[in-house]
């Protein structure tokens, strides 16, 4: 399926928070004043996805079908999160947001990204591993101090 990446523009930040909150358990998904803040820190980068499907309000190039937050300092970045709409996912769009944002990483210098997933979700994990991340720790309690999560990190390729 075609997929378009751009920039976050604020005005997709109701969007965003509304796809969050579908991907994630209450406690999990970020209130707004945490994804705003993720969203404006120093180091910040948000991918968002439009599916060539339909018009999202007057714009055109489809709906967000997806985002992926990053953050960076020096030559380390961090996933935050991804979020792909449940009728979008399995298309692809995961894949061209996460090969978009490690190019943005690597431009930037950055050599290794870390992000961290719940070790319940097989889905997840099974997407990383397919991307070349890999396991390096589980946090205990990560979740809402109920889930675990694995750590995982990848170097990027120079």
């Amino acid at each position: 399926m075609p997929v378009t990446l751009r920039s976050y523009e604020p005005a997709d930040f109701e969007t965003l928070h509304t796809i969050d909150r579908a991907c994630f358990a209450a406690g999990i998904a970020y209130s707004r004043r945490v994804l705003r803040e993720f969203l404006t820190q120093p180091g910040a980068d948000c991918l968002v996805a439009l599916s060539s499907d339909g018009v999202d309000g007057d714009r055109a190039g489809g709906a967000i079908a997806g985002f992926l937050i990053s953050e960076s300092e020096a030559a380390e970045g961090h996933i935050v999160t991804l979020d792909i709409v449940e009728s979008e996912r399995r298309r692809g769009i995961g894949t061209a947001l996460l090969q978009g944002m490690e190019k943005r990483l690597a431009a930037r210098g950055v050599a290794l990204v870390v992000l961290e997933t719940a070790t319940s979700n097989e889905a997840g994990v099974a997407f990383w591993q397919r991307h070349g991340y890999r396991s390096f720790r589980v946090i205990r309690g990560y979740y809402s101090g109920r889930q675990d999560a694995y750590q995982m990190r990848k170097i990027l390729s120079t």
